[in-house]
Protein backbone atom coordinates (compact mmCIF):
# COMPACT_ATOMS: atom_id res chain seq x y z
CA UNK A 1 0.00 0.00 0.00
CA UNK A 2 1.08 3.95 -0.69
CA UNK A 3 0.50 6.37 1.94
CA UNK A 4 0.52 9.99 0.87
CA UNK A 5 1.23 13.12 2.99
CA UNK A 6 -0.03 15.86 1.12
CA UNK A 7 0.33 19.70 1.47
CA UNK A 8 -1.89 21.15 -1.07
CA UNK A 9 -1.77 24.45 -2.32
CA UNK A 10 -3.95 26.04 -5.32
CA UNK A 11 -1.14 25.69 -7.75
CA UNK A 12 0.84 22.92 -6.55
CA UNK A 13 0.94 19.93 -3.93
CA UNK A 14 3.99 18.86 -2.33
CA UNK A 15 4.10 15.13 -0.90
CA UNK A 16 5.96 12.68 1.14
CA UNK A 17 5.05 8.86 0.01
CA UNK A 18 6.10 5.54 1.52
CA UNK A 19 5.15 2.08 0.19
CA UNK A 20 4.26 -0.40 2.90
CA UNK A 21 5.52 -2.92 1.29
CA UNK A 22 9.56 -1.96 0.74
CA UNK A 23 9.56 0.67 3.22
CA UNK A 24 10.87 3.09 0.51
CA UNK A 25 9.88 6.96 1.12
CA UNK A 26 10.11 9.26 -1.46
CA UNK A 27 9.31 13.16 -1.99
CA UNK A 28 7.76 14.95 -5.01
CA UNK A 29 6.35 18.70 -5.68
CA UNK A 30 3.37 17.96 -8.19
CA UNK A 31 2.28 20.87 -10.29
CA UNK A 32 -1.95 21.34 -10.78
CA UNK A 33 -2.97 20.08 -12.71
CA UNK A 34 -1.54 17.71 -15.65
CA UNK A 35 1.42 16.25 -13.67
CA UNK A 36 -0.90 15.62 -10.26
CA UNK A 37 -2.87 13.69 -12.92
CA UNK A 38 -0.63 12.14 -14.29
CA UNK A 39 1.29 11.21 -11.48
CA UNK A 40 -2.30 9.53 -9.62
CA UNK A 41 -3.57 8.15 -12.60
CA UNK A 42 -0.40 6.16 -12.94
CA UNK A 43 -1.23 4.75 -9.77
CA UNK A 44 -4.88 3.71 -10.82
CA UNK A 45 -3.70 2.02 -13.99
CA UNK A 46 -1.07 -0.14 -12.24
CA UNK A 47 -3.60 -1.15 -9.82
CA UNK A 48 -1.63 -0.34 -6.34
CA UNK A 49 -3.89 0.58 -3.32
CA UNK A 50 -3.11 4.39 -2.65
CA UNK A 51 -4.46 6.46 0.51
CA UNK A 52 -3.78 10.21 0.86
CA UNK A 53 -4.16 12.35 3.32
CA UNK A 54 -4.49 16.14 3.15
CA UNK A 55 -5.62 19.16 5.41
CA UNK A 56 -9.07 20.83 4.97
CA UNK A 57 -9.21 23.23 2.16
CA UNK A 58 -11.45 25.33 -0.31
CA UNK A 59 -9.70 24.67 -3.29
CA UNK A 60 -9.40 20.98 -3.63
CA UNK A 61 -12.66 20.36 -5.44
CA UNK A 62 -11.18 19.00 -8.61
CA UNK A 63 -8.87 16.81 -6.71
CA UNK A 64 -10.95 15.29 -4.39
CA UNK A 65 -12.89 14.25 -7.53
CA UNK A 66 -10.09 12.76 -9.25
CA UNK A 67 -9.99 10.82 -6.40
CA UNK A 68 -13.27 9.26 -6.16
CA UNK A 69 -13.28 8.95 -10.27
CA UNK A 70 -9.67 6.44 -9.74
CA UNK A 71 -10.83 5.12 -6.67
CA UNK A 72 -8.41 5.85 -3.92
CA UNK A 73 -8.61 7.01 -0.79
CA UNK A 74 -8.69 10.16 0.52
CA UNK A 75 -8.36 11.59 4.15
CA UNK A 76 -9.26 15.13 5.21
CA UNK A 77 -7.61 16.20 8.45
CA UNK A 78 -8.40 19.06 10.50
CA UNK A 79 -6.16 21.96 9.81
CA UNK A 80 -6.08 23.36 13.39
CA UNK A 81 -5.55 19.72 14.84
CA UNK A 82 -2.61 18.70 12.17
CA UNK A 83 -1.02 21.88 13.41
CA UNK A 84 -1.25 21.62 17.21
CA UNK A 85 0.54 17.96 16.57
CA UNK A 86 3.76 19.76 15.05
CA UNK A 87 6.53 20.02 17.08
CA UNK A 88 8.96 21.92 15.38
CA UNK A 89 8.93 25.41 14.96
CA UNK A 90 10.10 25.47 12.02
CA UNK A 91 7.67 25.24 9.46
CA UNK A 92 8.37 25.01 5.21
CA UNK A 93 6.12 22.47 2.35
CA UNK A 94 8.20 19.43 2.76
CA UNK A 95 8.29 19.71 6.65
CA UNK A 96 3.97 19.58 6.25
CA UNK A 97 3.97 16.71 4.17
CA UNK A 98 6.39 14.76 5.94
CA UNK A 99 4.32 15.93 8.87
CA UNK A 100 0.55 14.41 7.74
CA UNK A 101 2.48 11.32 6.97
CA UNK A 102 4.04 10.42 10.38
CA UNK A 103 0.63 11.47 11.62
CA UNK A 104 -0.95 8.60 9.05
CA UNK A 105 1.43 6.37 9.93
CA UNK A 106 1.03 6.89 13.49
CA UNK A 107 -2.83 6.31 13.11
CA UNK A 108 -2.94 9.55 14.58
CA UNK A 109 -4.53 11.54 11.82
CA UNK A 110 -6.85 14.29 12.81
CA UNK A 111 -9.39 12.86 10.16
CA UNK A 112 -13.07 15.11 9.79
CA UNK A 113 -16.24 13.94 8.21
CA UNK A 114 -16.71 15.07 4.96
CA UNK A 115 -20.21 16.13 3.32
CA UNK A 116 -21.27 14.23 -0.37
CA UNK A 117 -21.11 15.63 -3.19
CA UNK A 118 -25.36 15.96 -3.00
CA UNK A 119 -24.77 17.95 0.12
CA UNK A 120 -22.19 20.10 -1.28
CA UNK A 121 -24.17 20.89 -4.46
CA UNK A 122 -26.80 22.13 -1.98
CA UNK A 123 -25.00 24.29 -0.13
CA UNK A 124 -24.03 25.96 -3.49
CA UNK A 125 -27.73 26.43 -3.72
CA UNK A 126 -28.22 28.34 0.10
CA UNK A 127 -25.16 30.19 -0.56
CA UNK A 128 -26.36 31.86 -3.91
CA UNK A 129 -29.53 32.64 -2.67
CA UNK A 130 -28.17 34.07 0.75
CA UNK A 131 -25.93 36.38 -1.50
CA UNK A 132 -28.61 37.06 -4.15
CA UNK A 133 -30.32 38.65 -0.92
CA UNK A 134 -27.46 40.12 0.07
CA UNK A 135 -26.93 42.18 -3.76
CA UNK A 136 -30.65 43.15 -3.68
CA UNK A 137 -30.55 44.83 0.22
CA UNK A 138 -27.16 46.68 -1.35
CA UNK A 139 -28.99 47.75 -4.19
CA UNK A 140 -32.18 48.71 -1.88
CA UNK A 141 -30.23 50.95 0.57
CA UNK A 142 -28.79 52.80 -2.74
CA UNK A 143 -32.52 53.71 -4.00
CA UNK A 144 -33.58 54.36 -0.52
CA UNK A 145 -30.67 57.07 -0.35
CA UNK A 146 -31.62 58.26 -3.17
CA UNK A 147 -35.22 59.02 -2.26
CA UNK A 148 -33.90 60.02 1.04
CA UNK A 149 -31.86 63.00 -1.06
CA UNK A 150 -34.85 63.87 -2.48
CA UNK A 151 -37.21 64.32 0.27
CA UNK A 152 -38.81 61.13 -0.41
CA UNK A 153 -39.52 59.08 3.28
CA UNK A 154 -41.73 55.97 2.78
CA UNK A 155 -39.21 53.24 4.01
CA UNK A 156 -40.96 49.69 3.15
CA UNK A 157 -43.44 51.20 1.22
CA UNK A 158 -40.98 52.60 -1.18
CA UNK A 159 -41.34 49.09 -3.07
CA UNK A 160 -45.30 48.99 -3.69
CA UNK A 161 -46.16 50.58 -6.68
CA UNK A 162 -46.98 54.21 -5.45
CA UNK A 163 -43.81 54.36 -4.10
CA UNK A 164 -42.11 52.97 -7.33
CA UNK A 165 -43.62 55.29 -9.34
CA UNK A 166 -42.61 58.20 -7.16
CA UNK A 167 -38.94 57.41 -7.40
CA UNK A 168 -39.21 57.50 -10.93
CA UNK A 169 -40.43 60.51 -10.96
CA UNK A 170 -37.76 62.49 -9.70
CA UNK A 171 -35.98 64.86 -12.05
CA UNK A 172 -32.70 63.99 -11.61
CA UNK A 173 -29.08 65.10 -13.01
CA UNK A 174 -28.19 62.61 -15.92
CA UNK A 175 -25.16 60.36 -14.12
CA UNK A 176 -27.87 60.62 -10.96
CA UNK A 177 -30.32 59.13 -13.36
CA UNK A 178 -28.68 56.70 -14.94
CA UNK A 179 -27.47 55.13 -11.75
CA UNK A 180 -31.24 54.98 -10.47
CA UNK A 181 -32.50 53.49 -13.76
CA UNK A 182 -29.30 50.71 -13.51
CA UNK A 183 -30.11 50.29 -10.10
CA UNK A 184 -33.85 49.66 -10.30
CA UNK A 185 -33.28 47.21 -13.67
CA UNK A 186 -30.51 45.46 -11.51
CA UNK A 187 -33.50 44.83 -8.76
CA UNK A 188 -36.34 43.74 -11.28
CA UNK A 189 -33.89 40.90 -12.66
CA UNK A 190 -32.91 39.93 -9.33
CA UNK A 191 -36.54 39.76 -7.97
CA UNK A 192 -37.49 36.47 -10.11
CA UNK A 193 -34.08 34.83 -9.64
CA UNK A 194 -34.63 34.97 -5.50
CA UNK A 195 -38.37 33.83 -6.39
CA UNK A 196 -36.53 30.75 -8.20
CA UNK A 197 -33.87 30.04 -5.70
CA UNK A 198 -36.80 30.41 -3.03
CA UNK A 199 -39.20 27.72 -4.85
CA UNK A 200 -35.81 25.59 -5.47
CA UNK A 201 -35.10 25.00 -1.79
CA UNK A 202 -38.93 24.56 -0.34
CA UNK A 203 -38.67 21.69 -3.24
CA UNK A 204 -35.36 20.16 -1.53
CA UNK A 205 -36.98 20.64 2.01
CA UNK A 206 -40.44 18.44 0.58
CA UNK A 207 -37.66 15.88 -0.39
CA UNK A 208 -35.77 15.68 3.06
CA UNK A 209 -38.15 14.24 5.85
CA UNK A 210 -35.74 15.58 8.64
CA UNK A 211 -35.86 19.16 7.09
CA UNK A 212 -39.49 19.15 7.50
CA UNK A 213 -39.58 18.16 11.26
CA UNK A 214 -37.05 21.03 11.71
CA UNK A 215 -39.62 23.13 10.22
CA UNK A 216 -42.43 22.70 13.16
CA UNK A 217 -39.95 24.66 15.44
CA UNK A 218 -41.72 28.08 15.60
CA UNK A 219 -39.36 30.54 13.58
CA UNK A 220 -37.74 28.01 11.85
CA UNK A 221 -38.31 28.91 7.89
CA UNK A 222 -37.26 26.12 4.97
CA UNK A 223 -34.03 27.86 4.47
CA UNK A 224 -32.53 27.41 7.87
CA UNK A 225 -34.32 24.13 8.70
CA UNK A 226 -32.82 23.00 5.16
CA UNK A 227 -29.44 24.63 6.25
CA UNK A 228 -28.92 22.98 9.24
CA UNK A 229 -29.61 19.62 8.09
CA UNK A 230 -26.94 19.51 5.41
CA UNK A 231 -24.34 21.65 7.50
CA UNK A 232 -24.78 19.46 10.62
CA UNK A 233 -25.11 16.10 8.49
CA UNK A 234 -24.93 13.48 10.96
CA UNK A 235 -26.04 14.18 14.40
CA UNK A 236 -23.84 11.32 15.83
CA UNK A 237 -20.83 13.25 15.13
CA UNK A 238 -21.58 15.37 18.20
CA UNK A 239 -22.60 13.96 21.84
CA UNK A 240 -24.33 17.32 23.69
CA UNK A 241 -25.81 20.42 22.18
CA UNK A 242 -22.75 22.04 23.88
CA UNK A 243 -20.52 20.66 20.97
CA UNK A 244 -23.09 21.71 18.50
CA UNK A 245 -22.89 25.14 19.72
CA UNK A 246 -19.61 24.83 19.90
CA UNK A 247 -19.04 23.99 16.30
CA UNK A 248 -21.07 26.86 15.05
CA UNK A 249 -19.28 29.05 16.64
CA UNK A 250 -21.57 30.63 19.38
CA UNK A 251 -20.10 30.02 22.20
CA UNK A 252 -17.39 32.59 23.95
CA UNK A 253 -13.59 32.94 23.86
CA UNK A 254 -12.46 32.07 26.54
CA UNK A 255 -8.69 32.36 28.37
CA UNK A 256 -8.82 31.48 32.16
CA UNK A 257 -6.35 30.13 34.62
CA UNK A 258 -6.65 29.66 38.56
CA UNK A 259 -8.90 31.86 39.73
CA UNK A 260 -9.22 34.00 37.17
CA UNK A 261 -12.07 33.96 34.25
CA UNK A 262 -12.33 35.90 31.49
CA UNK A 263 -14.91 35.13 28.66
CA UNK A 264 -14.39 37.54 25.17
CA UNK A 265 -16.53 37.61 22.00
CA UNK A 266 -17.71 34.44 20.34
CA UNK A 267 -15.68 32.69 18.69
CA UNK A 268 -17.22 32.97 15.20
CA UNK A 269 -16.04 29.62 14.33
CA UNK A 270 -17.95 26.89 11.97
CA UNK A 271 -20.35 27.94 9.05
CA UNK A 272 -21.14 31.57 9.27
CA UNK A 273 -24.08 31.44 7.00
CA UNK A 274 -25.93 28.84 9.49
CA UNK A 275 -24.93 31.23 12.53
CA UNK A 276 -26.67 34.08 10.45
CA UNK A 277 -29.60 32.17 10.00
CA UNK A 278 -30.07 31.32 13.14
CA UNK A 279 -29.95 34.79 14.65
CA UNK A 280 -32.64 35.42 12.21
CA UNK A 281 -34.96 32.67 13.16
CA UNK A 282 -34.31 33.02 17.25
CA UNK A 283 -35.65 36.74 17.16
CA UNK A 284 -38.34 35.50 14.95
CA UNK A 285 -39.11 32.73 17.30
CA UNK A 286 -39.05 35.13 20.17
CA UNK A 287 -41.62 37.14 18.85
CA UNK A 288 -43.68 33.83 17.93
CA UNK A 289 -43.58 32.16 21.66
CA UNK A 290 -43.92 34.06 24.96
CA UNK A 291 -41.82 32.14 26.75
CA UNK A 292 -39.17 33.54 24.45
CA UNK A 293 -40.29 36.54 24.32
CA UNK A 294 -39.58 37.00 28.25
CA UNK A 295 -36.12 34.86 28.23
CA UNK A 296 -35.10 37.56 25.55
CA UNK A 297 -35.97 41.04 27.58
CA UNK A 298 -34.79 39.37 30.74
CA UNK A 299 -31.31 38.99 29.00
CA UNK A 300 -31.20 42.62 27.07
CA UNK A 301 -32.14 44.47 29.95
CA UNK A 302 -28.89 42.38 31.63
CA UNK A 303 -26.52 42.05 28.88
CA UNK A 304 -27.66 43.93 25.51
CA UNK A 305 -29.47 43.16 23.05
CA UNK A 306 -26.29 41.70 20.80
CA UNK A 307 -25.46 38.93 23.53
CA UNK A 308 -29.45 38.50 23.82
CA UNK A 309 -29.79 37.52 20.13
CA UNK A 310 -26.54 35.16 20.23
CA UNK A 311 -27.47 33.27 23.32
CA UNK A 312 -31.10 32.67 21.72
CA UNK A 313 -29.44 31.55 18.85
CA UNK A 314 -27.44 29.38 20.45
CA UNK A 315 -30.30 27.79 22.20
CA UNK A 316 -32.40 27.26 19.14
CA UNK A 317 -29.34 25.71 17.86
CA UNK A 318 -29.45 22.80 20.75
CA UNK A 319 -33.08 22.44 20.32
CA UNK A 320 -32.96 21.59 16.30
CA UNK A 321 -30.23 19.44 17.30
CA UNK A 322 -31.92 17.26 19.68
CA UNK A 323 -34.52 17.31 17.41
CA UNK A 324 -32.63 16.23 14.27
CA UNK A 325 -30.80 13.70 16.58
CA UNK A 326 -33.97 11.71 18.30
CA UNK A 327 -36.64 12.10 15.19
CA UNK A 328 -38.74 14.48 16.89
CA UNK A 329 -41.43 17.41 15.73
CA UNK A 330 -41.79 20.43 17.69
CA UNK A 331 -44.83 19.00 19.70
CA UNK A 332 -42.43 15.95 20.79
CA UNK A 333 -39.87 18.00 21.59
CA UNK A 334 -42.38 19.83 23.97
CA UNK A 335 -43.49 16.63 25.50
CA UNK A 336 -40.23 14.07 25.62
CA UNK A 337 -37.41 17.44 25.68
CA UNK A 338 -34.95 18.59 28.00
CA UNK A 339 -37.43 19.92 30.57
CA UNK A 340 -39.78 16.86 30.16
CA UNK A 341 -40.79 15.21 33.98
CA UNK A 342 -40.18 18.98 35.79
CA UNK A 343 -43.16 20.19 37.19
CA UNK A 344 -45.29 21.57 34.33
CA UNK A 345 -43.88 18.88 32.17
CA UNK A 346 -46.08 15.58 32.48
CA UNK A 347 -44.13 13.50 30.02
CA UNK A 348 -41.18 12.34 29.88
CA UNK A 349 -38.42 9.64 29.34
CA UNK A 350 -38.18 7.36 32.62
Amino acid sequence: MLIIGCDYHPSFQQIAFVDTDTGELQERRLEHREEAEKFYREFAVQGRKVRVGMEASGQARWFERLLAELNIELWIGDATEIARKRERRQKTDRQDAQHILRLMLKDDFPQIWVPSGENRDLRQLLWHRHRMVQARTRIMNQLQAVALNEGLHCKKKLWRERGRQQLESFALAPWASRRRHDLLELLDRLNPTIGALSQAIEQEVEKCPEAQRLRTHPGVGPLTALAFVLIIGKPDRFQCGKQIASYLGLVPLEDSSGNRRRLGHITKQGNSLLRFLLVEAAQVTARSLPEWRSKYVHLTMRRGRKIAKVALARKLAVRLYWMMRKGWDYEQLKKLGSHAGQPGHRDGVK
